[in-house]
């Protein structure tokens, strides 16, 4: 998975990075078929903006998320494309591979 940060109006400092890293490494706990991350921290008068495309196989993914702090506003990011991913593989998963019979030829 590539994790690509950048700012706007706003330095990203190396803990920051690290920060939203450790964070997205919880989206793929749950789906391993990340290609990559886009994160975009913007600063807007006293608002924190955090946003994110996760490009998958099968589509993409786009969240974002306003808050007083960046920490809390990457938080919340997070807590959104986690609950994005989680969705988009119980789409994408086969339901009813369970109720086939296996072994045995159909009838």
């Amino acid at each position: 998975m590539n994790i690509t940060v950048s700012g706007h109006h706003v330095e990203i400092t190396a803990s920051l990075r690290s920060y939203v890293e450790k964070k997205l490494e919880r989206i793929t706990r749950h789906f391993d078929q990340v290609l990559d991350v886009h994160c975009v921290l913007t600063v807007e008068k006293l608002q924190h903006k955090a946003e994110a495309n996760i490009r998958l196989r099968g589509g993409t993914i786009h969240a974002d998320a306003q808050e007083p702090h960046m920490y809390a506003a990457i938080d919340l990011l997070t807590d959104k494309l986690d609950r994005l991913v989680k969705k988009h593989k119980e789409k994408h998963s086969d339901h009813h591979a369970a109720e086939a019979p296996h072994g045995r030829a159909p009838v």
